[in-house]
């Protein structure tokens, strides 16, 4: 069973495909202009995916910013992903 989804673990995900340490994920960045390409954000989307959120693609790309994605992540967890940690 995949990890569930914390801000902890969504920080992570992004840091290991930005090739950052966590604590340098800025949630103000729009994802495209960190550098993030589409099949990075694929790759996300389905381990994310795997640990419940009901998200798509297109539901990432309407949003501009990591902080976003992470309110969106949340809501969609029907609230069971922590938005404190």
């Amino acid at each position: 069973m995949p990890e569930p989804l914390t801000l902890e673990s969504f920080r992570a995900d992004l840091a290991e495909f930005l090739y950052l340490r966590p604590d340098e994920i800025d949630l103000d960045d729009n994802p495209l202009d960190a550098g993030l390409d589409s099949l990075r954000i694929a790759t996300l989307l389905e381990r994310w995916q795997a640990a419940g959120a009901h998200v798509s693609f297109v539901d990432l790309a309407e949003r501009t910013s990591f902080a976003q994605w992470w309110r969106l992540l949340t809501e969609r967890r029907g609230g069971a992903a922590r938005a404190d940690t």
